[in-house]
This record gives C-alpha cells, sequence and structure tokens, in this order.
C-alpha cells in the first residue's frame, strides 16, 4: 500500500480478528516496526466488540489494561483474539491476544467491574490541565520519526524538562478504517505516546523503549482529547518506569505506568 493511497486510519480489518496496519502506525525506535500506542488502541477496540457481541449492557465497565509488549511488532497482518479469564457477574476478567507470523507479540488483561453511583464519596484526584484548544501546537516530530508521531496533534503545556513532561494529545486518523470505536479505546490509543514526550535523554543517544503499558481508569473518558502529565525515572540497573497521570477534558481520569528497559545503542 502506498503512502498517496493509504486510508486515514491506523487499521483496516481484513477478517474476523485479523487487521492490517498502515504506515501511520511506523514505530518511534523504528519506521519499519509498529509504535504499540495505536495497538493499544485497536486491542480495546477488539474486547469492546467481544463484550458487544454477547448481547445486552452487563453493567460492567473496564477499569485497567495491562498491555505486555513481547517483541518487535512488524507493519504487517496480524489477528487478535479474546478469552474469558475470570468470569462473573460483577466482577470479570477479559485476556486478549495478538498474534503475528504464528507468534503471541501482545497479551493484554482487562479488568471489568461492576459501574455503581459513587458521586456522593468521589474524590482525592489531582488538579485538571489547561484546556487543550488554549495551548498551542507543539513538533514532535522533531524528536522521534516514524508514521504515527507524525500523525499527531500535539500540544505541550509549558515546558518539558528532562524527564518531566505534560501534552495534549489527539489524532484527525480513524483508529480502524470505516468503525466507530468507542471514547475508551480512541483514548487508550494514545497512551503509549507518554514514554516519549518527557525524555530524559535525547533518543539519538540512549535506546529505552517500554516493555509494558498499564492503564487504570477509575472515570471513563469523554472527547477527542487524551492528556498526559508525565515523570520519567531511570534507575541504576538498566530499568526506568515512565508513570502519567491521565486526563481529558473534564480533568484526570487514571494513571499508567511502563516499564522501560534501558541500553546502549548498537
Amino acid at each position: 500500500m502506498t503512502q498517496e493511497h493509504q486510508p486515514d486510519a491506523y487499521f483496516v480489518r481484513v477478517g474476523e480478528g485479523r487487521f492490517r496496519p498502515t504506515p501511520h502506525t511506523g514505530g518511534a525506535w523504528s519506521i519499519t516496526e509498529q509504535h504499540f500506542s495505536p495497538l493499544g488502541g485497536l486491542i480495546t477496540h477488539v474486547l469492546d466488540g467481544f463484550v458487544a457481541a454477547r448481547g445486552a449492557d452487563d453493567g460492567l465497565v473496564t477499569s485497567r489494561i495491562a498491555f505486555d509488549i513481547l517483541g518487535t511488532i512488524a507493519i504487517e497482518e496480524f489477528d487478535v483474539a479474546v478469552e474469558v479469564v475470570r468470569p462473573g457477574r460483577t466482577i470479570e476478567l477479559l485476556e486478549a491476544t495478538v498474534v503475528a507470523r504464528g507468534r503471541p507479540v501482545v497479551r493484554a488483561r482487562a479488568w471489568r467491574l461492576q459501574a455503581t453511583d459513587t458521586s456522593a464519596v468521589a474524590g482525592g484526584e489531582p488538579a485538571a490541565l489547561p484546556r487543550p484548544e488554549d495551548v498551542p501546537r507543539g513538533d514532535l516530530a522533531s524528536v522521534w520519526p516514524g508514521g504515527y508521531i507524525a500523525s499527531l496533534d500535539y500540544r505541550p503545556v509549558g515546558e518539558a524538562q528532562p524527564g518531566r513532561a505534560t501534552v495534549w494529545l489527539r489524532t484527525p486518523l480513524q483508529l480502524v478504517a470505516g468503525e466507530q470505536v468507542s471514547p475508551l479505546a480512541r483514548f487508550v490509543a494514545l497512551i503509549d505516546t507518554a514514554n516519549g514526550i518527557a525524555t530524559r535523554v535525547p533518543p539519538k543517544t540512549l535506546f529505552y523503549p517500554n516493555v509494558d503499558t498499564v492503564v487504570h481508569v477509575y472515570r471513563q473518558p469523554i472527547g477527542e482529547w487524551t492528556g498526559l502529565d508525565t515523570d520519567v525515572v531511570f534507575g541504576p540497573d538498566g530499568v526506568g518506569l515512565t508513570s502519567t497521570v491521565l486526563h481529558d477534558v473534564e480533568g484526570p481520569i487514571g494513571r499508567a505506568q511502563q516499564t522501560l528497559t534501558i541500553r546502549q545503542l548498537p
């Protein structure tokens, strides 16, 4: 598929549970591999579809999705399958597996919990970010290559410091060509960007990809914007941690953590 004729989407469905990534998924560490961020959104979309296929609303909401990235993911067709690990009427655990070239490349587990009205006791969240429409655009593509980074509307809040940044993100692209996706899937599709917005050192001097992304939400997102308030810590033994407070336009909604493997460049 040529750059000129690719759809305005990150993925195209080509079969039941089978998808083709477009060049818009091109990664930051390698433009010949997928950036994980859109794939995380796609997995969320597939989990949503699995739940919807069972019929009526079961009254559960997704509270956590833990993505384990088992290897590099080429820009080529792959399959996603979902199973129930822990069934229940008030608590359920689902697992999605992404398989490419006959091997698992991502496993994701999602806890779904019973939704109840706890607005009378809600509280304890941090302060909201400035509205994204009040923040000028920035240029993340000057730091990172790849089709995914180039697709973003990137708006930094204030000036980033080494290991510390706050940004708003959105994308004009569909997640899956011709398919409606949930606000959660659209939101999750931008979260993995967090590890690239608050660089401690320039990516041309050190290699620090994440091996997982764990997302917790205590409120379901709304709107088209994903806000990331991010800190990055490098430990002394080759391991780092990216920690992010997640925001939508109404305020904070949860947190994300990413484990980093820190290595010298080849």
